[in-house]
């Protein structure tokens, strides 16, 4: 009997972490499997791009993952690159807030929305005595309705107040997806806040409850920051990630990419599936995982069916831009403090964040420069790529000048593009997975994963990948039917 063909569309951190898992969890399953990744670009990764200037390290996209998720913690180890994990280096202050021109400290456990020291936020000034009254009333204020959709804006103006949603948790939100919060689904962006509702009320009180239990759980032995890397840059994880693959088998093959998707079945309930790649040839498979963004999966699978393809047009992306800039330690030491910030929508600036690239990360920059990165664009801010990248490096140290007072120019630049590159989950996005998996669930075998679905983090892709190889090994040795979408 032949071996089970399986092709993963795409080669990014999904495609390529749901090949290895296939490969890994075939053998256990007894499973003769060949599997094979296509990639359109020139390098694999997607979005995680390690560039090298010098003795200067940059990240064209992500610059590190959480570790309160263990699927890329997991993978690491997997890969032998626990000892290459590296925290965030120790310093008083984490992280700032532009609010009318003027930086805020904010306080380190508001980052991660479970704040454990309130009196940075109280003595900074960022909130009125008003704002931080409405902010206190969060742990009497009801519960929303169970059953109904809720915008993320929506839930934090009713839950924390006006001023801390415009304030604090806006930006930091808008940092994490490029969004815009009005438009921003609860439930598929921030779930724990809606459980954490629901189970205790409040929020902050769930919150309380959590460290608390976290605390008498936690063991003895090394930990990690809430945000991690690697020591060389994440490009680490996909070439370890690579090497492992073509060491197990897998076909890798860049520059390939697929224009069309047919099916045919020679048996109820059996699928086999052929791609028309660009070059004019074909390629059969007896399971296949799109690890696309939505809208490459949308054109792939309309002719299978037009409800699919309607419902991943309806997941809009958003363009985001990073730059990075280098400068003499010399001339901006004292200028600049912390991690870096966040700015608000309301401020108008062309910035959405800023990272102190070289304070925040060991192995970054030598002592005698310090490296940041920025950040632009994202939904309603798109405008601000508009223009060619030295006009956009000029437009973003202006305002590194106007808010932190560098008026070196930077010795070395970079612009880093992203266009349709961040998933925008709006209002409804899990009842439009819950409608797209029952359009496909007649293909057996066929799944699509990654950062459009439920997770833009790097392991929420892992965590993902993990869950469509199975779903795909499952199908093809005749399981139950498990969802199509992940």
């Amino acid at each position: 009997m032949r071996p089970l063909r399986i092709v993963i569309v795409g080669g990014g951190i999904s495609g390529l972490a749901t090949a290895l898992v296939i490969q890994e969890a075939s053998v256990v399953k007894g499973l003769a499997c060949h599997c094979t990744v296509l990639e359109a670009a020139s390098y694999w990764g997607g979005k995680i791009v390690t560039h090298r200037a010098g003795d200067l390290l940059t990240e064209a996209g992500p610059d590190s993952f959480l570790s309160q998720k263990p699927a890329g913690l997991d993978l690491c180890a997997k890969l032998g690159l626990t000892e290459q994990l590296i925290n965030t280096n120790d310093t008083k202050k984490k992280a700032c807030v532009l609010w009318r021109g003027r930086l805020y400290d904010l306080p380190d456990g508001l980052i991660s929305f479970a704040p454990q020291q309130w009196t940075p936020l109280l003595r900074s000034g960022l909130l009125s005595w008003s704002g931080l009254a409405r902010l206190g009333l969060e742990t009497v204020i009801p519960r929303g309705v169970p059953g109904r959709e809720e915008s993320l804006a929506s839930f934090c103006r009713r839950r924390f107040g006006r001023q801390a949603f415009e304030r604090v948790l806006e930006p930091l939100m808008a940092g994490i997806y490029a969004g815009d919060a009005e438009q921003m689904s609860l439930r598929a962006t921030f779930p724990r806040f809606f459980e954490l509702e629901q189970r205790h009320g409040s929020v902050i009180r769930g919150m309380v409850a959590a460290t608390r239990a976290a605390s008498q759980t936690k063991g003895a032995g090394s930990h990690h920051t809430m945000f991690v890397s690697l020591k060389n840059g994440l490009g680490d994880l996909v070439s370890a990630l690579t090497a492992r693959l073509r060491e197990q088998g897998v076909d890798l093959r860049l520059r390939c990419k697929v224009e069309a998707l047919r099916v045919r079945s020679h048996e109820p309930g059996r699928w086999m599936y052929d791609l028309l790649l660009e070059d004019g040839s074909a390629l059969s498979a007896d399971g296949l995982v799109l690890a696309t963004p939505a809208y490459v999966s949308a054109e792939l699978v309309r002719p299978l069916s037009p409800i699919a393809g309607g419902l991943l047009d309806m997941i809009p992306y958003a363009s985001t831009a990073t730059v990075a800039l280098a400068y003499p330690a010399k001339n901006v030491v004292g200028t600049i403090q912390g991690f870096g910030f966040v700015v608000p929508r309301k401020e108008g600036r062309d910035l959405i964040a800023a990272t102190w690239t070289s304070l925040k990360w060991p192995y970054r920059a030598p002592a005698d420069q310090v490296l940041v990165r920025c950040y632009v664009g994202g939904v309603g801010r798109e405008k601000t790529l508009d223009v060619d990248d030295h006009t956009l490096v000029t437009r973003v140290h202006g305002e590194l000048a106007r808010i932190c007072g560098i008026q070196e120019k930077p010795h070395y630049t970079e612009v880093n593009r992203w266009w349709k590159a961040m998933p925008q989950y709006t209002i409804g996005h899990l009842d439009r997975l819950a409608q797209l998996e029952a359009a496909l669930s007649r293909y057996r075998g066929l799944v699509l994963v990654g950062a459009a679905y439920r997770g833009v983090g790097i392991p929420d892709c892992i965590r993902d990948g993990t869950a469509a190889a199975e779903k795909v090994l499952a199908d093809l040795a005749g399981g139950r039917h498990g969802k199509a979408v992940r």
